[in-house]
Parts: C-alpha cells; sequence; structure tokens
C-alpha cells in the first residue's frame, strides 16, 4: 500500500517491539512509544500493544512473528546503528525468512553523508544493510534510512530521528477512522464513581471511558477520557457522564482539570 485511504469500516491496529537493553536498565527512557501512539492516531490507526525487549535474537523474531500476524502494522525501534550489538535487522531478516543484503540506495546515501565526515567504514556500512526486498524510510537527520518490509517497519531508536522516519511515513499507509476524544474533569475520587462510569460506557457502545485519578491542592480529583470513532456518539456519552456527575453534587470540568 502507497497511498493513504480511509476505511471507515473497519479499525486499523499496530504493535510496537521498542528493542535495547538501554531501555530495560533504565540507562535510557523510552521516548518512542507516545511519539508514535500519536502519530498512528493521526493516521487512522490504533497502536494496541507495546512489547520492551533486549538485544536478543531469539526474543526479537518471537516477538516479530507474534505480533505482526495480529496487527495491521508492526513498528521496531532500536538497533539499527553501526555497532556489534544493532542486531535488529538479522533478526528481522530472520523472523521473515529472509537473508541479509546491503541496499545499493542505502549505500549512496551513506556515502553521501559522510563523505566530509570521515568517509563511509565497515561499521558506517552496516546501517545500509537491510532483509531482502526491504524499501527504505527517508531519515533526514543522520542519512541512515529506517527499513520497511511487508507490514514491518523497522525505525531508529534516537527519538529525534524516529520522528523524522514517521514525518517521511505519514499519509502513506491505509487507516480507518479516526479515534476521537473529549475529557470530562470532576474533583471527585475514582472509586466514588467506578459504577457510574461502567454504567455510562455501557450505555454509549462505541465508546470507551478511561480514568486518570490525580492528587491535587490536597483533593482527589480524576479525568476521565472518553473515545469514540463517532463524534455524535462521543459527545452524547460526555453529556451523560457530565450531567450524571453534576446530579451527584460533582461538578464536572468539560476539557478536564
Amino acid at each position: 500500500m502507497t497511498e493513504s485511504s480511509n476505511s471507515p469500516g473497519r479499525i486499523y491496529t499496530a504493535a510496537l517491539i521498542v528493542i535495547g537493553d538501554e531501555i530495560l536498565s533504565g540507562r535510557t527512557h523510552d521516548k518512542n512509544i507516545a511519539q508514535i501512539a500519536s502519530w498512528l492516531g493521526v493516521q487512522g490507526i490504533r497502536l494496541k500493544e507495546v512489547r520492551v525487549i533486549g538485544d536478543e535474537t531469539a526474543a526479537i523474531v518471537e516477538a516479530v512473528n507474534t505480533l505482526r500476524a495480529r496487527s495491521d502494522y508492526l513498528f521496531t525501534t532500536g538497533g539499527i546503528g553501526p555497532t556489534h550489538d544493532d542486531i535488529t535487522v538479522d533478526a528481522i531478516a530472520e523472523a521473515l525468512g529472509v537473508g541479509v543484503e546491503v541496499h545499493p540506495v542505502a549505500r549512496k546515501i551513506l556515502e553521501d553523508y559522510y563523505e566530509t565526515r570521515g568517509g563511509i567504514n565497515e561499521a558506517r556500512l552496516r546501517m545500509a544493510r537491510v532483509p531482502a526486498g526491504a524499501e527504505l524510510i527517508p531519515n533526514r537527520y543522520s542519512g541512515a534510512p529506517g527499513i520497511r518490509i511487508g507490514n514491518v517497519f523497522l525505525m531508529a531508536g534516537v527519538p529525534q530521528i524516529t520522528a523524522g522516519m514517521l514525518d517521511a511515513l505519514s499519509g502513506t499507509l491505509e487507516g480507518g477512522a479516526l479515534l476521537l476524544s473529549e475529557t470530562v474533569g470532576c474533583w471527585v475520587p475514582e472509586s466514588e464513581v467506578a459504577e457510574l462510569l461502567a454504567d455510562t460506557e455501557k450505555a454509549h457502545a462505541s465508546c470507551q471511558i478511561g480514568s486518570y485519578p490525580f492528587w491535587k491542592d490536597g483533593h482527589n480529583g480524576a479525568n476521565f477520557v472518553i473515545r469514540s470513532v463517532d463524534a455524535e456518539e462521543l459527545a452524547a456519552c460526555s453529556r451523560a457522564l457530565a450531567d450524571a456527575l453534576d446530579s451527584m453534587g460533582k461538578p464536572a470540568v468539560a476539557g478536564g482539570i
């Protein structure tokens, strides 16, 4: 699929694998999950599952084959750099049952990028390696491209570079109806309105309500995020929840607190 189209009748889903020992050890704090989830939402695609795994070939192979089978799209971040522990390309090639090759366009991109930066070498050339048959995702920041093969997208681990790759993919994936949301805030412990939330969601079948409690200025409160692909149902559910909170003597705050 090279041109975007919206299919309101069905929900498109994606999964994400965050790869890197540095994430699991806590040395690096992941910032890609949020930006990829937000970007997918704009494309009409819902991020349904995220796994964080280390630099281990068997774990990557298992995760890739499991998640690509139950989602429309699978994204990975990390492990496509120039060092020995960047094994994502090899692991995904193994998962897909294909070889690894140096992509000629990727090689030329890297040769040009490093022409005034010390030249190409064996380590830098590793970033031109792709699973056989893969396409490239442009990277305007550091030259080394991302990789697309089938419904699998290999992205950089550095958030700024990932953002550029996502920008290059914008509008190219098939998606469904956009997921809309409204927020209703209230100074109330969520435990006092748990039944109300469940009943309101049940009465509006196309909506989901998430409850996000907080403690502020010495008081309990919560923001309730209502999501739906149907704008009219979303508005009706938000009104119903706000009215119910008001009737309890707990004034609703449109837009959240």
